[in-house]
C-alpha cells in the first residue's frame, strides 16, 4: 500500500467539534476501504494568505494514511462534495514523518518564546559610541533646508 498526506481547510465558522468531525468522517472513508490512517493532526485555526470563498482564516487538518490510490480518489470524491472544506490537497509520499510534523514543532516553538540564536542579545554598548554617524541635528536647523 503507498503512503499519503492528506491535508484540509475547513470553513473559519466551524466550530472545533465539527472540525473533528470532518476528520472523523475522513478517517471512516479510508477504514471502510481497507486503508488506515495512521495519524491525525488538527494545526488549529490559521490566516490564509488569501481570501478563499470569502474566508479570510480556516481550520487545518492534516491526516497521514497508508492505503492503495482507490481509496484516496473516493476519499477525495467525498472531500469535493462537502461544503465545509473548502481547500484539500493530498500528496504521495516516501515515508510518513514520526513524531509531530514540522507545524506542530513551529507551534511548539511559536508557544515557548524561543527566539533561538537571536534571543540575547548581551550588552551592546552605549548608542553614541558608534563612529559610523555624525552628530545628531536638531530639527529647527533642518527645516530650513
Amino acid at each position: 500500500m503507498a503512503l499519503y498526506e492528506h491535508v484540509f481547510l475547513a470553513r473559519q465558522d466551524l466550530a472545533q467539534a465539527q472540525v473533528d468531525a470532518l476528520a472523523e468522517i475522513a478517517t471512516k472513508i479510508v477504514e471502510e476501504n481497507e486503508g488506515k490512517v495512521t495519524k491525525v493532526e488538527t494545526w488549529g485555526l490559521r490566516s490564509l494568505a488569501y481570501k478563499i470563498a470569502k474566508n479570510r482564516k480556516a481550520h487545518y487538518v492534516m491526516l497521514n494514511i497508508d492505503a492503495p490510490g482507490n481509496v484516496i480518489a473516493e476519499l477525495e470524491r467525498q472531500t469535493q462534495i462537502n461544503e465545509d472544506i473548502i481547500r484539500y490537497m493530498t500528496v504521495k509520499v516516501d515515508e510518513l514523518e514520526g513524531g509531530p510534523s514540522v507545524m506542530m514543532r513551529k507551534q511548539e516553538r511559536s508557544e515557548r518564546g524561543d527566539r533561538g540564536p537571536r534571543g540575547d542579545r548581551g550588552d551592546r554598548g552605549p548608542r553614541e559610541d558608534r563612529g559610523d554617524r555624525g552628530p545628531r541635528r536638531d530639527r529647527d536647523e533642518t527645516a530650513g533646508e
